[in-house]
């Protein structure tokens, strides 16, 4: 076996603990956007594991999945259960989109669709005028580049040169009401980025082998990634059904996933 091998399958059981860990959270809170936050947690579980260093800072543009987020610094040990369990109670640090303070490796409050990605560039370019190591890793969702503030903030980051940022996006090809293609269908993230000189690198959201190519990426440039995922990845009756962008899991429903993640 190789020590590769042996490192994915390591992974392969972080992400199903993770996984039962969020169905737990978000079942006690009775609440929904579990299907957005199965679909990006592979990824935030990989980045936070396998990628980031000291000096980088990770932007959650797509707010509606910060269940993903606590239970991936929970796996780090920045959070405790204790923490874990006051999930989107009254008073709680973890509320239902992430904090604008209170939490070390949470830089900045997310949850209006747009707004992540331009500030993660401000972010970028005030790191690169200092002379400051490290790079900024932003998470979006698929229809938030229906934004026009994202389109302007690539501009601005094709402009300034930004080789210090890193661009996700969770493409789960759902949004609130639709898939995202009924909703306002545009070509895919390859061909628009193209017309901006931007590279865009399609990738499977929930493979290990295929997000290696994040941490073993050379290029010195502002990088982009399209990760292909599915809402509510993981949990068969969730998995890429439009309800779970909003629904909170019945009694039956989470005796039924805690079967499908059994650890």
């Amino acid at each position: 076996m190789t020590s590769e091998t042996q490192q994915e399958k390591t992974f392969v059981k972080l992400a199903l603990l993770a996984r039962r860990r969020l169905i737990d959270m978000h079942y006690s809170a009775g609440v929904g956007h579990i299907g957005g936050n199965l679909s990006s947690l592979d990824l935030m579980l990989y980045l936070h594991h396998e990628v980031m260093g000291k000096d980088d800072i990770f932007v959650l543009s797509k707010g509606h999945a910060a269940g993903a987020l606590y239970v991936t610094l929970w796996t780090k040990g920045e959070l405790d259960n204790n923490d874990l369990e006051g999930f989107h109670g009254e008073g709680s640090l973890l509320s239902g989109h992430p904090p604008t303070d209170g939490i070390e490796n949470i830089k900045i409050a997310t949850g209006s669709l747009g707004h992540g990605f331009p500030v993660a560039c401000g972010i970028a370019l005030a790191r690169k005028l200092m002379n400051k190591p490290g790079k900024v890793y932003c998470l979006c969702s698929d229809g938030e580049w229906q934004e026009g503030s994202n389109w302007e903030a690539l501009i601005f980051a094709t402009h300034h040169e930004l080789k210090n940022i890193v661009l996700l996006i969770d493409n789960n090809g759902l949004q609130g009401f639709d898939k995202t293609k009924n909703v306002a269908s545009l070509p895919t993230f390859k061909q628009l980025f193209d017309g901006f000189g931007v590279a865009v690198e399609v990738l499977d959201g929930h493979s290990f082998a295929s997000m290696e190519h994040i941490r073993t990426d050379v290029r010195n440039k502002f990088a982009v990634y399209d990760l292909h995922t599915i809402k509510g990845k993981g949990l068969s009756f969730m998995e890429d059904r439009l309800e779970w962008h909003y629904l909170p899991l019945s009694k039956d429903e989470y005796s039924r996933a805690l079967l499908e993640l059994r650890v």
